[in-house]
């Protein structure tokens, strides 16, 4: 079965159940489900790879007592076991003492996860339907997963979940080939959302493992955090999925609601690669978590001044998504880029055309490479433009990660040497910015600019276009009048 086949089935059978409303619903049901067959499939792997293995479930809650039969409970006994064993029982994993590590990872994706489903019968033929069709401990239907994830996330962005932006894999993946984690460095991303950077960040850091305790330093290396439960629940799954076997790094929280002053020395990270929230006002005395020179009820901004405190002291270093809101913003935005620009290494700037976002949001973004190597006299500049015969980006014509050869090309590596100025990139001193009033809304100098004309003659040129309009629509109704009396004999 196709993957968009094995997935309308899916949602097609949960349309029939009245508990199910709406598309965000249905994902939330079918992803709960994926997991627990996923974790099964892991638990039989892991009782023949981990010496001593055991499961943090009692026998009957573990998929394969009840769901693997398809000839197994169906009906109101299903429903009653779904609802007051199995859900209550995984939601205690969370914060029961004693629970192992797989345990905590199953407590904290059940957490806020319900089942939505009213019929037994229904949920029965969609359990059957997840069976039959996967299995996970395959190298190709583990590979199919990745479909079916990015299928389920499609639908996810098509229910327009509560203003939900999800980073196109272009830029994750740019993002992360820049920023070149390498093993042992602690990489963050504190709003991981369904987890893309960091799967990126995986797939990059793999290709350094040589043996199996460079396998346990990158379990270690990867940290999340995401407030949202459905998202948490998919950047678990696609954890396991990506070799992550005990996410265990990956929380299920708000990470601004943490004060600053909280963190020690210990917990800073060498890279934070993030899409923070933007647009979005954080829940009433979030703010007094911060500074008072922090302090402002906008996401962005404070995730901003999360990242910044975060950094390791002369090594850290972030590629942080932020819209132009920032660039031009001021109060707090321009205390944070003062900061910036005066204890930090701002070196450059991504400008990205509007549509990379499309459908989500028309905002225009920048890609903000910062690290902690002290203060330089000039920000470099690259507008990223549109491939020949585009005006925008669409869900059809979305951005490829091979448009940003030309960014990579004219980089100059890790040392950023020998970068030259060009149609696209330019560069401004940090003096001339810090007159502006810390105002980073740089526009490219090399674009050409479109001559209008003089505005007054303009505006006689559409005076006389208005004025022959109106003339011709008043011939037009005297025609009309003419054939309509000539039509009645008059």
């Amino acid at each position: 079965m196709s993957i968009g086949t094995l997935v309308k089935t899916i949602q097609d059978i949960m349309r029939k159940d009245v508990g199910v409303d709406g598309d965000a619903q249905r994902i939330s049901q079918m992803v709960w489900l994926i997991f627990l067959k996923i974790f099964d499939d892991k638990e039989q792997e892991w009782q023949l790879t981990t010496p001593g293995y055991k499961s943090p479930l009692p026998n009957r809650l573990r998929w394969t007592s009840w769901a693997k039969d398809a000839e197994g409970i169906t009906g109101e006994e299903l429903i009653d076991f779904v609802n007051n064993e199995l859900f209550p029982s995984l939601k205690k994993l969370a914060t029961a003492a004693g629970v192992s590590p797989h345990g905590k990872v199953v407590g904290s994706v059940f957490e806020d996860a319900y089942n939505y489903m009213k019929s037994g019968t229904l949920l029965r033929q969609v359990i059957n339907t997840i069976e039959a069709d996967v299995d996970f401990n395959s190298s190709t239907d583990r590979h199919l997963f990745n479909d079916i994830y990015e299928k389920i996330l499609a639908d996810l962005q098509s229910a327009g979940n509560a203003g939900e932006y999800y980073t196109p894999r272009a830029v994750t993946q740019f993002m992360v080939d820049i920023l070149n984690p390498q093993l042992g460095e602690i990489i963050l991303d504190p709003a991981c959302g369904t987890g893309g950077f960091l799967t990126c960040a995986i797939e990059h850091l793999k290709q350094q493992i040589r043996n199996a305790d460079d396998l346990r330093t990158l379990q270690a290396s990867i940290h999340g955090v995401e407030k949202k439960p459905l998202p948490h629940m998919l950047a678990m799954t696609n954890m396991m999925l990506h070799g992550i076997d005990v996410p265990t790094h990956i929380r299920h929280d708000n990470t601004l609601s943490r004060p600053l002053k909280d963190y020690s020395p210990r917990e800073r990270v060498d890279i934070v690669v993030t899409n923070p929230p933007f647009g979005g006002m954080e829940e009433d005395r979030i703010e007094h978590n911060f500074p008072r020179k922090y302090q402002t009820r906008e996401t962005a901004d404070l995730f901003m001044a999360l990242i910044m405190h975060l950094l390791k002291h002369d090594s850290g270093r972030a590629a942080v998504v932020l819209p132009d809101g920032f660039l031009f913003g001021e109060g707090v935005k321009t205390t944070l880029k003062q900061e910036l620009l005066e204890a930090f290494n701002l070196h450059t700037i991504v400008r990205l055309p509007k549509g990379v976002f499309s459908p989500y949001t028309g905002i225009a973004t920048n890609i903000l490479f910062l690290d902690r190597s002290g203060p330089a006299p000039d920000i470099w500049f690259f507008e990223h433009p549109y491939p020949a015969g585009y005006k925008s980006y669409s869900r059809s014509k979305p951005l490829t990660i091979q448009e940003f050869e030309r960014e990579k090309a004219w980089w100059g590596g890790s040392e950023r040497k020998d970068r030259k100025t060009t149609e696209h990139a330019w560069k401004v001193s940090t003096v001339e910015i810090a007159a502006r009033n810390y105002n980073l809304d740089c526009k490219n100098p090399h674009e050409v600019a479109i001559d209008h004309g003089d505005p007054e003659e303009l505006m006689q040129e559409y005076q006389q276009i208005v004025q022959q309009l109106e003339a011709a629509q008043a011939a037009l109704k005297q025609e009309l009048i003419k054939a309509l009396g000539e039509s009645r004999g008059i």
